[in-house]
């Protein structure tokens, strides 16, 4: 296979020097920078499985390039890289959507399972039922979470509804589960599965309740991590044997090798959810793979700029790799 596209680092990290560290630069943005909520148009469609999605779209009726973007965890289409990526989508005169995975809309789903970080089966799914992303320039930009299901579907050889796309890109992607789900389950670290824990034992007990799950709530309530979570709730629900499973066979690692579209991967060095990861060993083979490989960033972060800052930066770069693909 020929080599890589070369890897490329950036000069972010001297455009917002006043910002130090992994965890200021993943933690700012969330709190000071979300911007404006959007408006969007509103698509519900029905699931095989008699429950349905929301798709929140963007100038959805323009003609043009087509821009997707899959959420992280817990997030939805009002998350603050959501909207700066969408608003960006929407300067450029482009059609985008953001795909919010299923009980992340702001309404709980009809059945008992949820979504999970290898829910890529959803997406070909999702591709191969709706005309509407029937288009000659179709992208898909997936962050954290979302980033991970994204590389999951476009590495197996046993989908193809992503043969359609144009290009893709993912960022801040969790590909080794089992790395980032132990990292966020100890240490000074959990603090951020703490956080996502609360919204997430919310949705499992009404679903407990509502389904009558044979999970008790008072096992969910002495979840302590996202480790805990997983095994107790995620793992059984969505028909892995436990944690391990479920992370090992939802991890996207072992299929970016095989990505044939063109892809930009975008990480940082000192984000605090990746540890050790090195994404040049799993790329360098792959001559259809980007690597910017920041030395700054954060998680989903990527502030650049004079204080007070912006997140102008991750929308620029992944639209100017969109525009070389058109």
């Amino acid at each position: 296979m020929s080599e890589p596209i070369q890897s490329r680092h950036n000069d972010l990290h001297e455009q917002s020097t006043w910002l130090f560290g992994g965890h200021a630069q993943t933690i700012y943005p969330f709190i000071f920078l979300r911007g404006n909520k959007l408006a969007y148009e509103r698509q519900t469609i029905a699931t095989p499985d008699d429950d349905f999605l929301h798709i929140d779209w963007i100038n959805r009726h323009r003609n043009g390039p087509l821009v997707v973007l899959l959420h992280g965890l817990e997030g939805n289409s009002q998350s603050h890289y959501a909207r700066s990526m969408m608003t960006a989508v929407r300067d450029q005169g482009w059609s985008g959507c953001v795909i919010n995975f299923r009980g992340c809309s702001g309404s709980p789903n009809r059945l008992p399972r949820a979504y999970h970080s290898g829910d890529s089966g959803e997406l070909e799914w999702i591709f191969n039922s709706s005309t509407e992303f029937l288009r000659k320039n179709l992208f898909i930009v997936g962050y954290s979470l979302g980033g991970n299901v994204l590389l999951h579907w476009m590495g197996q050889q046993k989908y193809t509804a992503h043969e359609q796309l144009s290009g893709a890109c993912a960022i801040s992607t969790p590909y080794d589960l089992v790395k980032t789900g132990e990292r966020l389950s100890s240490g000074i670290h959990r603090i951020y599965g703490s956080h996502f824990l609360r919204s997430l034992k919310r949705k499992a007990i009404q679903k407990i309740i509502n389904h009558g799950l044979e999970i008790k709530i008072d096992q969910i309530n002495h979840c302590k991590t996202l480790k805990d979570f997983d095994d107790t709730f995620t793992a059984p629900v969505h028909g892995f044997s436990d944690v391990y499973d479920y992370w090992h066979r939802a991890s996207s690692k072992p299929f970016i090798p095989n990505i044939k579209v063109k892809t930009l991967l975008i990480q940082a060095q000192n984000d605090p959810f990746l540890p050790d990861y090195d994404p040049e060993s799993i790329t360098r083979k792959n001559s259809a793979i980007e690597l910017k490989n920041n030395q700054t960033g954060g998680h989903v972060g990527f502030v650049g700029g004079h204080f007070p800052g912006n997140v102008q930066w991750i929308p620029q770069q992944v639209i100017n790799h969109f525009k070389q693909l058109l």
